[in-house]
């Protein structure tokens, strides 16, 4: 993956940032923020594992001449990007959540939207049904009969960890269907590198945490968040039992709380999302519970850049 990735014209690592203000403010050595707003000429992390997959896919299936996904807004703009460069048709299913910013966004790359009026899963399974014959279905949560590409997306994310050339003591995911951190517990748990991990999710959209504490994969009504590209009602089943044996740690946060670290991490010249800056959020929800150092670093993901609405 990562020798794919270094051979598109694009690829960048992306930095990782340190930010004193933090470090000082949760009594750790350092605080780095993996900054994601600008990946391969897109606000976010998406186009690691939609990109890699979509090269596997259409070896796998030759005849294919569209793309079609479901999307909260990033991956699916990641999908249509690289249609477009492949002189593919895309066409993306999102659900009625989704900005109006985003949605434009998405037909900018020049796909197709169809606008689900329901839920995340609800799109989810509509681009499923539309996708066939030469519909090539790219999507990033798994369920039973459909693992392949979603796990060629995964694959994709591992070149996010493999740039982090520190050795953090703890690691902090936002989860959405749970892909990234599925990725992170996979790079982390096969090496000499062994962080804690900690995933967070909005209060709303508590797929991940929901199913933990009961024990099993569990689909869940949501409601709407700031943190858009986390609203997922339901863990891919790849994901699940990974995390369910990996994660270390699960905490879900409210709006005010990843709006604050939108603010505080644009005050350190990082742009984030709401979804991104889940992960500051997150550590600051679970401070008391992580057994943090004064020596400890802690890695932030921030999967996205700010857009505004």
């Amino acid at each position: 993956m990562l020798s794919f990735h270094q051979s598109l014209p694009s690829y960048r690592p992306t930095l990782l940032t340190p930010v004193p203000a933090l470090a000082a403010e949760l009594g750790v050595g350092q605080v780095l923020v993996k900054d994601e707003s600008q990946r391969l000429g897109l606000p976010a992390f998406k186009a690691l594992g939609a990109w890699w997959a979509i090269h596997r896919a259409v070896q796998d299936y030759p005849g294919a001449t569209e793309l079609v996904t479901a999307t909260d807004g990033n991956h699916g703009r990641a999908v249509a990007r690289r249609a477009a460069m492949l002189g593919l048709a895309a066409h993306v299913f999102v659900p009625d959540v989704v900005s109006d910013a985003s949605v434009d966004a998405i037909r900018s790359e020049g796909a197709g939207v169809t606008v689900v009026p329901d839920s995340y899963d609800a799109a989810v399974a509509e681009a499923a049904s539309y996708a066939g014959e030469d519909r090539l279905l790219i999507q990033d949560s798994a369920w039973p009969g459909y693992e392949v590409i979603p796990q060629y997306i995964v694959d994709g994310y591992s070149t996010l960890f493999r740039e982090i050339d520190v050795e953090p003591d703890l690691v902090v995911v936002p989860m959405g269907v749970g892909s990234a951190a599925q990725a992170a517990v996979t790079h982390y748990r096969s090496g000499a590198v062994t962080p804690a991990l900690l995933g967070v999710e909005p209060a709303s959209a508590s797929c991940v945490t929901t199913s933990l504490l009961a024990g099993e994969l569990l689909t869940i009504p949501t409601s709407k968040t700031v943190m858009a590209g986390l609203n997922c009602g339901t863990p891919s089943s790849l994901a699940w039992p990974v995390l369910r044996s990996g994660l270390d740690y699960s905490v879900t946060v409210e709006d005010d709380a990843a709006l604050q670290a939108v603010d505080d991490l644009r005050a350190a010249g990082i742009s984030s999302g709401p979804s991104g800056a889940a992960a500051l959020a997150g550590v600051r929800a679970a401070r008391d519970r992580l057994n943090l150092m004064e020596d400890s670093t802690v890695v932030l993901i921030s999967t996205e850049a700010w857009i505004p609405t």
